[in-house]
């Protein structure tokens, strides 16, 4: 005959002990803080500067050293990205990143593109060169910053450099207008 529940319970509970009390007095923790804490602490105050820049470190698609860089971003009128394809506009800033580390050159790419914005320069020449002088190897700077002019927001369009300029080792890029510049503009041709 089977147990019932109440049976089953009694039976399981047969070998419990009662407790005296029923408050569990709280253990004293130090006030020094743990190994683990003060090593977080200290890595912290290591690194106070925090890095803005978002552009990705990770692998990306490796292009051949004689690719064309070519990007519009939707609202660019056709006739814009033509002339700068065509280095139509007035190239006013210039970045070599010719030799750096990836580390390096994101950096300067990063900051170079954020200053000329906050400046107001609107196309610019990055030099990245084409690779290693085997014409079979991928080009690496290159690869990144194709990847990396493409994830930075106000970068309106880029293509390769005509021959002139540094061919496919080097990419012109057109910068939006920092907010400055366009109140500026909107005063200027509001009617009053």
């Amino acid at each position: 005959m089977p147990l019932s529940d109440l049976d089953l319970f009694l039976t399981s509970m047969e070998d419990v002990v009662r407790l005296d009390h029923d408050t569990i007095k709280p253990t004293q923790r130090s006030a020094q803080p743990s190994l683990a804490q003060q090593e977080k602490r200290k890595y912290a105050e290591l690194d106070l500067t925090i890095d803005d820049n978002y552009l990705r470190s990770e692998l990306v698609e490796l292009l051949p050293p004689d690719a064309l860089l070519s990007y519009k971003n939707a609202g660019v009128q056709e006739a814009v990205f033509k002339n700068l394809r065509l280095a139509k506009y007035q190239v006013d800033a210039t970045l070599d990143l010719h030799g750096r580390a990836l580390k390096t050159a994101r950096h300067a790419l990063f900051e170079f593109i954020n200053d000329c914005q906050a400046r107001n320069i609107r196309v610019v020449l990055i030099r990245h060169g084409i690779g290693f002088k085997n014409k079979k190897a991928p080009g690496i700077l290159k690869s990144y910053t194709n990847k990396w002019l493409q994830e930075i927001d106000c970068v309106l369009a880029f293509h390769s450099a005509l021959r002139h300029h540094g061919g496919s080792g080097a990419t012109y890029a057109l910068i939006k207008k920092s907010d400055e510049k366009k109140n500026e503009n909107r005063e200027r041709h509001c009617k009053h």
